[in-house]
């Protein structure tokens, strides 16, 4: 199934509510991240076209790469924790027999929740720094600040759903890596 199959065939783990807000959020980081991705390549081409045809670069091309490069990030990790697509060190873990595995993956995501929400509230830290700094991008203007909302927007989707991950596995019998995503290997020989 490719990512895009798996995509539009998201339907959250969560019940009521909570697995339609999931789906919504869901939808939106998916046309987050392809828009983005498309408006990062239509900017870089336009910007190499205009400097090779008419032998000048576009002002401001190189400040909106880098905002679509924080929007793409920050909304990526939310997309990777949902689908169950963080890198994993899984030696261990393998080993393990289901009871273990699910008390480790029920304290790994924990702890990953946890990281996510310190790093929220840094970031935010951060963010009201650079607000009372006052400094802007000098191509477009844009407070510096802004194009930095994505980054504790990502953290706290995230966040959320590492803590979700923690609370399916504690209700269930299976091994989930996310609200929606069962533990286990495909066998399948284009697997890496």
């Amino acid at each position: 199934m490719t990512d895009e199959e798996m995509e539009n065939s998201y339907h959250s783990g969560l019940p009521g509510i909570l697995g339609v807000i999931d789906t919504v959020i869901s939808k939106m980081e998916a046309v987050i991240l392809a828009m983005g991705v498309l408006l990062m390549a239509l900017n870089t081409v336009t910007n190499v076209v205009a400097r090779f045809v008419f032998g000048n670069s576009i002002m401001f091309s190189g400040e909106l790469n880098r905002i679509l490069i924080i929007m793409i990030t920050f909304a990526g990790i939310g997309y990777a924790a949902r689908h169950g697509r963080h890198i994993r060190m899984s030696a261990i873990y393998d080993a393990l027999p289901v009871g273990g595995r699910r008390v480790l993956m029920i304290c790994i995501a924990l702890f990953t929740a946890l990281v996510m929400f310190f790093l929220l509230y840094y970031s935010v830290v951060y963010i009201l720094d650079l607000y009372s700094k006052g400094r802007v991008l000098p191509s477009m203007g844009l407070p510096i600040w802004i194009i930095y909302l994505w980054v504790p927007i990502g953290f706290l989707i995230t966040g959320i759903q590492y803590l979700l991950t923690a609370v399916k596995n504690f209700t269930s019998h299976d091994v989930y890596l996310s609200t929606g995503v069962v533990d286990g290997y495909k066998d399948t020989e284009t697997e890496v």
